[in-house]
């Protein structure tokens, strides 16, 4: 598991691999301190995330409220089908952007 993060653009972007739950909190947290930086948009990148729980759904909360919890501001992309269901089941898309 792992948390990756680069700034390009303007755009925050976040790529977590392996279980994204409470044993990334330290460097989802490292990652989202770049959000501090005047970042108008953060893209989190699941593509290569296997699983979440809710400490996951609860980190990426706490992310758009770094953005004034602008529903835009936040894109969560790639998502596996299996954590999409997760993001759909807790109306993750009526809080953010899911592509």
């Amino acid at each position: 598991m792992s948390v990756d993060a680069k700034v390009d653009g303007g755009i925050l972007h976040i790529k977590v691999s392996g279980r994204f739950d409470f044993g990334v909190h330290n460097e989802f947290r490292q990652a989202t301190k770049l959000a501090e930086t005047g970042i108008q948009q953060i893209e989190v990148d699941l593509a290569n995330t296997d699983y979440m729980d809710s400490s996951a759904l609860g980190m990426l909360l706490v992310l758009r409220d770094k953005l004034s919890g602008d529903r835009e501001a936040v894109r969560i992309k790639n998502a596996r089908n299996d954590v999409k269901k997760i993001l759909e089941i807790a109306n993750f898309n009526k809080l953010f952007t899911l592509v």
